[in-house]
């Protein structure tokens, strides 16, 4: 530009405002408004003396700028807006990741517990099994105290469901195997009824109480799973 400049466009602008004010300061016939008029006019001249491309162009490069900082201010809010989306995004990904976790950790936790249990079935089931000593493998006597017949019982029953097995015993016969239950006829060691149920587990279940064993612990084990399951129904029912 030859002679006008941003500055000048600002000079010319604030004269047509001041010139403004001049004719209204005439009307109401002020001697200062007067001389603004005087000065406004002066103005007038200057911008009279600008060409009127040269108005455009700073007219123009005004508004190029207020349109770069309007630009500037919206890329900002933009960034502000991707970096707040960013967080949000970031924290969902956090909680996912950690849900994702304490699931997997659930999950492995039920596995194991679920192993251990069969695991610890797999063990009660071989508690429960007959010692390879069948009862035939006792030698022979004319009659037994109920310490032998514990004995006997000790080398067939698994040791973790003797107790349980003493227990029925106990309140069914006190270890007696020809203990006879005079109003119903129940005998043995287990007090079976008909009798002659023992005849399953050998011809010599009257006089070898290894024979009663070997049928209870059979009958304890095919019914209630156990002894200890046999004792816990006992115990809820007196009977088994």
């Amino acid at each position: 530009m030859s002679r006008i400049s941003v500055r000048g466009f600002a000079v010319a602008s604030a004269t047509a405002v001041t010139a403004v004010g001049s004719v209204v300061g005439v009307a109401s016939g002020s001697t200062a408004q007067t001389n603004d008029a005087e000065a406004t006019a002066a103005d007038a001249t200057l911008l009279a003396d600008i060409p009127a491309s040269q108005q455009a162009q700073v007219q123009t490069a005004s508004l190029t700028q207020q349109a770069d900082a309007q630009a500037i201010a919206a890329d900002s809010s933009a960034k502000k807006d991707a970096e707040a989306a960013a967080r949000k995004a970031a924290a969902e990904t956090a909680i996912a990741k950690k849900e994702a976790a304490e699931n997997a950790a659930k999950a492995a936790e039920k596995a194991a517990k679920e192993r251990a249990e069969t695991k610890a079935a797999a063990a009660s089931r071989d508690d429960v099994r007959v010692d390879v000593r069948d009862s035939s493998s006792f030698p022979t006597q004319s009659s037994y105290s109920a310490a032998q017949i514990q004995a006997m019982a000790r080398q067939m029953v698994a040791g973790g469901q003797f107790q349980c097995f003493s227990n029925i015993v106990d309140h069914e016969s006190s270890w007696n195997y020809q203990a006879v239950n005079a109003s119903s006829g129940a005998y043995g060691l287990f007090q079976a009824l008909p009798a002659g149920k023992y005849a399953s587990a050998g011809a010599d279940w009257r006089t070898n109480p290894a024979t009663q064993i070997k049928w209870g612990l059979n009958y304890m084990n095919d019914r209630y799973g156990s002894p200890c399951q046999a004792w816990s129904f006992w115990q809820a029912n007196h009977w088994y």
